[in-house]
């Protein structure tokens, strides 16, 4: 059995007096996980809970074992956020040797990333000038500068082209066999083929949580989007 590497229970996140998370409570395995759901359903606020930059209301968000946001995950949790955590003045390499140092990660590091996400030709390139597929990878170089056990991406793929986006995939895939668990969070049903589990969302509410085939062979369906949309249609 899959150890959960983050564990919700019953959140509750206000913000506006409307209730974001209504008291929603998950598990998230090993592996690659797929945060799926349509713009606005709370996607974001939920994985700002799991690295404690969320202010919550009541409920409970352990993760690695620890309290989210507790000192000891500081590097052994990656976020990366919608827009890429970089500075656009600073080449590839400098801003990789900055966080490093903030980081307090040994220099090697900042090597080792690069290779991962396959900028060694970028590294002196100021990131200002980089497409933005060479702007993700940058950021999430940033993330894995302490190894982290937990890879938290918030919409990775949003806006690149089909090509990037499949090789994106396969690096999460990678850092995954390489024993982290990753947590992708999207708004587009076709990448939730390319999941081991997947966390159906919607308006703060987890509605479906499984593997494809378990989600597909329970709502009758032949694709994760019809059976979303069947999900949908039974609360009615």
């Amino acid at each position: 059995m899959m150890k959960n590497v983050v564990e919700v229970r019953d959140l509750v996140v206000v913000r506006g007096g409307r209730d974001v998370l209504p008291g929603i409570s998950l598990d998230v395995p090993a592996g690659v996980t797929g945060l799926l759901g349509p713009s606005g359903c709370g996607k974001t606020t939920l994985l700002r809970c799991l690295v404690g930059a969320q202010r919550v209301r009541s409920g409970s968000v352990e993760v690695l074992g620890a309290p989210a946001g507790s000192g000891e995950l500081r590097t052994r949790v990656g976020y990366v956020t919608q827009a890429a955590s970089v500075y656009d003045d600073l080449t590839v390499g400098e801003n990789l040797a900055f966080f490093a140092r903030v980081l307090g990660v040994d220099r090697s590091s900042v090597d080792r990333v690069i290779d991962a996400v396959s900028l060694g030709d970028h590294r002196d390139q100021v990131v200002g000038r980089l497409s933005g597929g060479q702007r993700s990878r940058a950021g999430l170089a940033v993330a894995l500068l302490g190894e982290p056990e937990l890879l938290v991406l918030d919409e990775p793929t949003v806006g690149l082209d089909p090509v990037l986006r499949r090789d994106l995939w396969e690096l999460f895939h990678r850092i995954a066999e390489a024993g982290s668990a990753v947590l992708v969070s999207s708004h587009v049903m076709d990448e939730a083929e390319r999941c081991h589990r997947l966390l159906l969302m919607r308006e703060g509410r987890i509605i479906a949580d499984g593997s494809p085939d378990e989600i597909r062979a329970n709502t009758g369906t032949t694709d994760i989007e019809a059976a979303f949309l069947h999900l949908v249609e039974g609360e009615r």
